[in-house]
């Protein structure tokens, strides 16, 4: 009876390793998907509170200051409508200023056919901007077929 149950210890084994290598592949995917990279002047401090709230929405984000933001966004193709104070790129998305960690959250979940996500300006209370009293804002989906609401705020909380 000893020998069947080591026998079973090794298939468990066997087993388990073979599950580890099928899905290192998915579990790194899904990690790289988490990693945002944020194009960000390194003397705004609004930026840096975005990107802890990023962090402690339990994102990994590599952060890459730059004085030319212009060029970045240029480059990337944000529409000048939708500019704000920094720029990120996440799994083949675009986000757009102060866009809450729930919001690309939901974008990376549902995958829209889209460039990205923004919340132009700076409102008052959203990620990064908290202080003062909160106000509304929408973050928008952008894309080929145009801009559209995707979903409203105040401050960090979504609303209807």
């Amino acid at each position: 009876m000893k020998q069947r149950a080591d026998l079973m210890t090794r298939r468990s084994l066997v087993g388990l390793m073979a599950a580890a290598v099928l899905a290192g592949p998915a579990v790194a995917a899904q990690a790289e998907e988490a990693t945002i990279t944020v194009h960000r002047d390194p003397s705004c401090g609004c930026c840096a509170g975005w990107v802890q709230h990023l962090r402690d929405a339990g994102f990994t984000v590599q952060v890459e200051e730059t004085a030319d933001l212009d060029a970045v966004r240029s480059r990337l193709g944000i529409p000048s409508d939708l500019v704000a104070c920094h720029t990120a790129e996440v799994a083949g998305y675009l986000v757009e200023g102060h866009v809450p960690a729930a919001a690309v959250r939901r974008l990376l979940s549902e995958r829209p056919i889209a460039k990205g996500l923004a919340v132009p300006g700076m409102p008052i209370g959203s990620p990064g901007m908290e202080g003062g009293k909160p106000q509304p804002y929408t973050v928008v989906l952008f894309g080929a077929d145009g801009q559209k609401p995707f979903m409203r705020f105040i401050g960090s909380q979504a609303i209807g």
